[in-house]
């Protein structure tokens, strides 16, 4: 059993944590819980710290709880927010949670037993109360001063947006979350990201002023990519952890490229790796960066543990025959869908299987049938000058045809202009 909060400080993940809280949980298991928004049918590599803390709490032998806000979803926490976002109907809401619901038991235990992790919705809760029980029952503990000394609230109100009142009550939703949950299940403890910690204290105070109970709070810190830019965003948009949304070869390369400055806090937040392990890693980083050891370990073990063994090795074969000398034999392994991802953002052609029959000889399908080349004269130079590969083997001469038999999954040709330009001919 390890000591939860020295884990989170040793990973460099925690940010603030309210008086007595470390004591409170060294006296054995105890109860906490971490929020999860559903304004998505996936959550995305952004919510892994607060994944990674409950998989700590856990591991540390306390119960974690992981709440879906199916109820708060449907308001907008203007935490970090510029702007009011736009609400979801119930439907969406529903199918949403049901999904972060399975997400989520990839990463800990569920068990009605012992420290075993817990599901809750605060839909649940929520549903059957009514305007005038909660403003009786809860608006009456928390003042309107106390709410607008919030940063979020303030941020907002000083913006040109302003702040909406359902946004503005958002806070006192989750602070009666907390004591429904404190209550109900005896979570001592709201975790989350420093964004949060406004909200999360509303919650033990509406405990002390309803209850006069004590509750505990702590938060990790947000996670900022040293180049200024936004973590977990790349040009096509946020990274996904459904393999639909992004696929894993894909998460293994956001993780791949991070920079050399940014994996060495990343391989401690993401990982469940030992001090040691780590440090021996950035040792061996170290003595030769242009390796990137550490790169490689933090992707390997992500894409295996948020997607499969299966999913890793999918990956890795994809970058070697992307980025290596692989050839072409485990292309015949992948599904349409699992191809059409590798070779997402490559140039595509599509010629009919007719047109490949009649296609006179390699010239006329490079520069005719498709545009991998301007022109017949620049694909006969290209491929006089050993220039020009299909299917990972060197065309020899302007004369040489391509027929069925060279297609990949009976449906496939990859042609390489040079070493990096890969072109992809579909032949339906």
């Amino acid at each position: 059993m390890t000591n939860f909060v020295e884990s989170l400080r040793w990973r460099k993940m925690l940010h603030d944590i309210m008086p007595e809280t470390e004591d409170k949980l060294a006296e054995g298991m105890k109860s906490g819980y971490i929020g999860f928004d559903p304004t998505a049918d996936s959550l995305h590599v952004g919510h892994l710290v607060q994944i990674m803390t409950l998989i700590h709490f856990q591991a540390a032998g306390h119960k974690p709880f992981a709440l879906v806000g199916g109820a708060t979803g449907m308001v907008g926490d203007p935490s970090g927010k510029s702007a009011e976002r736009n609400l979801l109907d119930s439907d969406a809401l529903n199918h949403n949670v049901a999904c972060i619901k399975k997400q989520l038991s990839k990463f800990l235990h569920f068990s009605d037993e012992g420290n075993g992790a817990v599901l809750v919705n605060n839909a649940d809760w929520f549903k059957n109360m009514s305007f005038l029980d909660f403003i009786r029952d809860v608006g009456k503990h928390i003042t309107v001063n106390y709410m607008m000394a919030k940063d979020s609230v303030k941020k907002r109100l000083e913006g040109d947006a302003g702040l909406s009142f359902t946004e503005f009550s958002y806070q006192l939703i989750q602070g009666y979350d907390f004591f429904h949950l404190w209550k109900e299940h005896n979570c001592i403890i709201q975790m989350g990201g420093s964004d949060q910690w406004g909200n999360i204290v509303t919650g033990t105070e509406l405990i002390r002023r309803k209850a006069s109970g004590q509750a505990y709070a702590l938060t990790t810190q947000l996670i900022k990519k040293s180049d200024g830019t936004k973590f977990g965003k790349t040009e096509s948009g946020a990274v996904w952890l459904d393999p639909e949304k992004t696929s894993p070869y894909k998460f293994y390369q956001f993780w791949l490229n991070s920079s050399d400055e940014d994996v060495k806090s990343w391989i401690r937040i993401f990982t469940l790796k030992t001090e040691q392990e780590i440090l021996d890693l950035e040792v061996k980083h170290d003595e030769a960066p242009h390796l990137r050891i550490l790169q490689k370990a933090l992707a390997e073990d992500l894409t295996e543990r948020v997607h499969s063994k299966e999913a890793l090795e999918i990956a890795l074969k994809t970058s070697d025959f992307l980025f290596g000398n692989s050839g072409l034999e485990f292309l015949n392994t992948l599904s349409e869908n699992q191809i059409m991802e590798i070779f997402e953002g490559v140039p595509q052609f599509n010629i009919s299987k007719e047109q490949l029959s009649n296609c006179a000889d390699v010239v006329s399908l490079l520069a005719e049938d498709t545009s991998v080349f301007p022109s017949k004269g620049e694909a006969k130079k290209m491929i006089q000058a050993g220039a020009v590969s299909i299917n990972r083997t060197k065309v020899n001469s302007i004369s040489d045809k391509i027929g069925a038999e060279n297609l990949i999954n009976k449906q496939y040709l990859i042609v390489q202009r040079g070493k990096k330009n890969y072109f992809l001919i579909i032949v339906k």
